[in-house]
């Protein structure tokens, strides 16, 4: 097997953590500048993340996700979330490549016409759009914190509005999950819970 296939047999969602470990932000910032080339939507790039490592704050969130006691030991609690505006930045975002002479005017005027007709004005599509996008670049950024030799646990038991109050988070910013970060305090892997068959959630047609 690949070291990659190794990367995913290995990886289990910890549920809880070694008390005290912290986290050097350079590590992070290393893990986040890999997460960054996640796949996204036009490449608008609607993932946003808050670190949360402050312990004070740390239990702020915890009280938003309902006591769960993971967050009280992991090293950090990752705040995942989706912007419903990164389609805004669109001109930003493609004006480079304009600018670089590696894109057209005619297809740059193109493409932010297109992105414009997707999301202006569609509420529940920008909103759809933050969740799906956001949530491919948590997968990447726990894979690549598996690979960096820290354990995760992606959560979604929290209360959104709580979070949104305790962070003060504008409006467009969607809390997607949260990610749970540190060194697993089970040392052996544990059994994989039960998984499907292939033929059992894929179909050939």
């Amino acid at each position: 097997m690949s070291a990659f296939t190794d990367l995913i047999e290995s990886r289990r969602s910890a549920m809880n953590f070694v008390e005290g470990v912290k986290i050097p932000q350079n590590e992070l910032e290393e893990m986040f500048s890999y997460a960054r080339l996640a796949p996204s939507a036009y490449n608008l790039q609607h993932a946003n993340y808050k670190v949360v490592s402050d312990e004070n704050l740390k239990e702020e969130i915890r009280k938003a996700a309902y006591g769960q006691y993971k967050i009280h030991s992991a090293s950090a609690v990752i705040v995942v979330l989706g912007d419903k505006n990164a389609y805004l930045k669109a001109p930003e975002i493609f004006g480079g490549l304009k600018a670089l002479g590696a894109m057209s005017q005619e297809d740059y005027d193109a493409e932010i016409e297109a992105i414009n007709n997707a999301y202006k004005g569609n509420d529940a599509f920008q909103r759809d759009e933050a969740i799906r996008n956001a949530s491919l670049s948590a997968m990447h950024f726990m894979l690549i914190a598996k690979d960096k030799g820290w354990d995760t646990c992606p959560m979604i038991g929290f209360d959104p509005e709580a979070i949104q109050s305790t962070l003060n988070l504008p409006d467009h910013m969607v809390p997607v999950m949260l990610i749970t970060i540190g060194k697993d305090k089970k040392h052996k892997i544990r059994p994989r819970g039960y998984r499907k068959p292939v033929n059992e959630f894929v179909e050939f047609i």
